[in-house]
């Protein structure tokens, strides 16, 4: 036969994947044999291969790039090593705070944190549960609003654990992580005593619904009534105002409410040195705001604690009393306690709570030693 004529030797085309990331479908198709063979090699049960078959096998997926998918071998052990994380709302700094402590604790046991922001929107309740749960997550830990006990209820009826976070769920019986509030509230009252505060204002966003919130306004009235039954120091007085967020048809009136109401502490205490303790830096910066606009200072107009210590408190003015809370502990604590239900503990549910830590400012500093 002529050189010519003489066959040419032949490169086998690359192996194109289908679009997207390669199946299993893809490498059996590529290595000639079946789905299942491909699974067997892929579960190290090369034993049941022959050694021609199971390097076809080892070529086809080495040609495709293909990677089996984390989720779906966790889900054939059982298990999706996720854990589902529910806040009301992301951009308040107590949520972000906690949701780091809950993802190192997570990471550190080898599992993986999904993330679900409500937007304060309580009606998103049940819709976070079930996109969860629709990735197989194992439990939740829920900083939420609390005001659609349905919706976590659900999660433990499916046998998935639950760990509560800051607030509580009417009626239900589960692991709850949080500042133990009336213990702070009683620490803040008390420095503002001491510094010679009298008149009070604790400003809130609406309680109603929200554990939290009342917890922190019905131990505000104790302790005032209290020190006006012959408890230690001077008579406290405090009426508590609710702060709501702006909303579009009105974006004026919610900050002229929180105006007048500081106008009222200050004609309502005459010659009382008033002050106000804020239930949370979200109320904080809405009180700070206020403020500027009446040409007000901290220590000076108004005595001021709020809850959360945040990055800007000391900067604000001369400087933000503030109640910091244990935010990273608590996300920590929260993913801690949900790994052991994990592992199979079965004690009754639990309930932690943590002291805050009261950082003196300018903002509650007595100015005048007639005060005291």
């Amino acid at each position: 036969m002529p050189a010519s004529s003489a066959p040419k030797p032949t490169t086998a085309a690359p192996a194109v994947p289908s679009p997207g990331r390669a199946t299993i479908a893809d490498v059996a198709r590529e290595a000639g044999v079946s789905k299942a063979t491909v699974s067997r090699f892929l579960n190290h049960r090369d034993t049941l291969l022959s050694p021609d078959i199971a390097a076809r096998v080892e070529r086809a997926v080495s040609a495709l790039g293909y990677s089996p998918s984390p989720m779906a071998q966790a889900l054939k052990r059982g298990r999706s090593r996720l854990i589902g994380l529910v806040v009301a709302d992301v951009t308040n700094p107590y949520s972000v705070a906690v949701l780091r402590g809950a993802e190192q604790a997570c990471q550190e046991a080898g599992y993986l944190v999904m993330l679900f922001n409500l937007g304060n929107d309580s009606g998103r309740e049940r819709e976070a549960m079930a996109a969860l749960a629709s990735y197989q997550v194992e439990g939740f830990i829920l900083n939420t609003l609390g005001r659609d006990p349905d919706a976590a209820t659900e999660a433990t009826r499916q046998g998935r654990p639950v760990v509560l976070v800051d607030r509580r769920h009417s009626g239900m019986q589960a692991d709850f992580v949080s500042l133990d509030n009336a213990q702070s509230v009683q620490m803040a009252l008390a420095h503002l005593q001491a510094q010679g505060w009298r008149e009070l204002l604790y400003v809130t966003e609406p309680v109603r619904g929200v554990s939290s919130r009342a917890e922190r306004e019905a131990a505000f009235r104790e302790a005032c009534h209290q020190s006006q039954q012959g408890g230690v120091g001077p008579a406290l007085t405090g009426q508590t105002f609710e702060s709501h967020e702006a909303l579009p048809e009105a974006p004026e009136a919610p900050m002229q409410a929180l105006m007048s109401a500081l106008q009222a502490l200050r004609e309502r205490a005459g010659a009382r040195p008033a002050a106000v303790l804020s239930s949370n830096s979200v109320v904080t910066l809405r009180l700070s705001a206020a403020m500027a606009r009446l040409g007000w200072q901290w220590g000076r107009e108004l005595g001021l604690v709020g809850f959360d210590d945040t990055d800007w408190a000391p900067h604000v003015g001369p400087g933000i009393s503030t109640i910091a809370q244990p935010t990273h502990d608590l996300g920590r604590l929260a993913a801690s306690c949900l790994l052991e239900r994990l592992r199979g503990l079965t004690l009754a549910p639990r309930q932690i709570l943590l002291p805050g830590t009261l950082l003196a400012r300018g903002s509650s500093q007595a100015l005048n030693p007639e005060r005291l």
